[in-house]
């Protein structure tokens, strides 16, 4: 197996931290009222009232082209939310995440040109256990 050096990349940014700390508390608010157990769908309309009624910019299912050979291509991808244009949360409610869900964030952070995501299970007892921050 070779070892490859480890990426380092520059710290996020104070302002984009804060909206991922808008993301986070939006969340653990949804997390609590609701639990557990329901679907993706119902997490993300509660999270976008959440962030939205706090004054964050939120947009859902966000079309992300790529890029191939030079020229932008419509593509299938979409975010399942963009906070404030800079902060990306791919949200699940899955019983186990899988490794391709991390995969997808990177791609999408990547492709984006943002920075900083948050991969969100909510299908889990404790939040904090299905909260994986990705950073590129």
């Amino acid at each position: 197996m070779v070892n490859y050096p480890k990426k380092v990349f520059p710290p996020v940014s104070p302002d984009v931290e804060r909206v991922g700390k808008i993301v986070l508390d939006a969340a653990y608010k949804v997390h609590t009222v609701l639990g557990p157990g329901l679907l993706e769908s119902v997490y993300g309309v509660a999270m976008k009232h959440v962030l939205e009624k706090n004054g964050a910019v939120v947009e859902t299912e966000v079309k992300l082209p790529i890029v191939f050979e030079g020229e932008k291509l419509e593509s299938a991808l979409r975010l399942d939310m963009l906070v404030e244009k800079c902060v990306i949360a791919e949200l699940k409610s899955v019983e186990k995440t899988n490794p391709v869900y991390e995969a997808q964030l990177l791609t999408y952070l990547r492709l984006s040109g943002n920075r900083l995501g948050f991969l969100i299970n909510f299908n889990v007892p404790h939040l904090k256990d299905g909260i994986k921050r990705m950073v590129v």
